[in-house]
């Protein structure tokens, strides 16, 4: 059985900057990426979709944007050529086609069962990549000759039958998947649960440009107050261009909002009553973003306008005809099924203390504010690479290390 001292589970970017720093390290390993670099951008994204971070962030350790563009956004395949040359750049030593199938305990560390065949390690980082995104189990309920499709799976309007959409979610890949198929000519109506309203631009700046100069990026895991909310909350409502798309927007061109997709009953959907309290609580929030950013940069900025509050129905008829599918754009999710590890809580998440997964050895990065908030954008990798390899050092080196990935003996308090 061949062995190294670490093993990388996903070639994406968070794969790869674990990969660089590795190396720093002169830490011998293995990437194994279940189809080519970049594959999840190559497979998992609708057609028009383009970044939401403007491309001066796109940034890996060691290699950055340099086009003529820096303002611009990438599209999704031009970020699977970024990553794919950063792979070649860095000699990452990937090994795709290769499917990880299983990781167990083993007397010095782990045995990766791979559809290649097995290795042993001393550790592993699983760098997510790996994702699922099942119908949700209303999409079941769902009366017979309604089309049901995933955000992952959705590529163009053209796959939908003629007639009226529901899209279910109002994130930043809800709102413009709803946009999107709108433009093509159908009915589309809205279904908005929780959701965080941000402008494209803000004081003739981009709003990222704000996060990332106020600091606000860089708010470590272990100093905010709710780490589990903040890892499950939507993600802003951006597109990658230089317009703000809001409810307001889609409203405004004729897109239907209703509250939270609740439940179908006799055919029917119903929808939550709360959609005027789940809009002042964005308002809220965009408010207090932007008071933020003005003690920051002092003085004040324009405001949008608030959200207008439909009068939005509690029922809507799936049997009448009027709508002929559903996208659910209610989120992506890592999968770690294959894990054979007693490291899941009872919801099935996996225990970790930024990436620092709950058995020694194991670590995983790529997930939503892993250890900044930084880091739910590919301009965290790198920071986040950097901390779980010095963790991922001391662990090799028996002296240990604390979750802030400072081996224990250099700390400063």
């Amino acid at each position: 059985m061949p062995a190294t001292t670490t093993v990388v589970v996903g070639a994406g970017h968070n794969g790869l900057a674990i990969s660089h720093h590795l190396a720093e390290r002169s830490i011998d390993h293995v990437v194994f990426e279940r189809g080519r670099v970049g594959h999840s951008w190559r497979t998992q994204r609708w057609d028009s979709l383009r970044l939401l971070t403007p491309n001066w962030m796109t940034r890996l350790p060691g290699h950055g944007y340099d086009g003529d563009d820096p303002d611009g956004y990438l599209a999704a395949a031009q970020v699977a050529d970024f990553i794919t040359a950063y792979a070649a750049a860095s000699s990452a030593p990937v090994r795709s086609e290769t499917a990880v199938t299983a990781v167990r305990a083993a007397d010095d560390g782990f045995t990766v069962s791979t559809d290649q065949g097995e290795w042993q390690a001393r550790t592993v980082v699983l760098a997510a990549g790996i994702t699922t995104c099942p119908l949700p189990p209303l999409a079941a309920a769902l009366p017979a000759g309604i089309e049901s499709i995933t955000a992952v799976d959705y590529r163009n309007p053209g796959q939908l039958p003629e007639g009226g959409v529901l899209v279910v979610g109002a994130a930043a890949s809800g709102i413009q998947i709803a946009e999107e198929i709108h433009r093509s000519g159908r009915p589309v109506t809205l279904a908005t649960g929780e959701h965080v309203r941000a402008p494209r631009r803000y004081r003739d700046r981009d709003i990222l440009w704000w996060l990332d100069a106020a600091g606000i990026l860089d708010e470590r895991w272990d100093r905010i107050d709710d780490i589990v909310r903040a890892r499950n909350v939507a993600s802003f409502q951006l597109a990658g261009g230089q317009r703000t798309i809001d409810l307001n927007a889609l409203q405004a061109q004729g897109i239907r909002l209703v509250g939270k997709f609740a439940g179908i009953r006799d055919g029917n959907a119903q929808f939550s009553g709360s959609l005027r309290n789940v809009i002042a609580l964005a308002d809220l929030k965009l408010d207090r973003l932007l008071d933020t950013i003005d003690v920051y940069a002092g003085g004040h900025g324009e405001r949008l306008e608030p959200t207008r509050v439909p009068d939005s129905p509690l029922l809507l008829d799936l049997t009448s005809g009027e709508i002929r599918s559903v996208v659910w754009a209610t989120g992506i999710k890592p999968d770690h099924s294959w894990l054979e590890l007693p490291v899941f809580d009872p919801r099935g998440r996996l225990r970790h203390s930024g990436g620092v997964v709950d058995w020694p050895g194991l670590y995983v990065t790529g997930l939503p504010v892993l250890r900044r908030r930084r880091s739910t954008y590919i301009d965290g990798a790198s920071a986040d690479a950097a901390d779980l390899t010095t963790h991922l050092a001391g662990h090799l080196s028996g002296r240990g290390s604390d979750t802030t990935g400072q081996p224990e003996q250099t700390r400063t308090t």
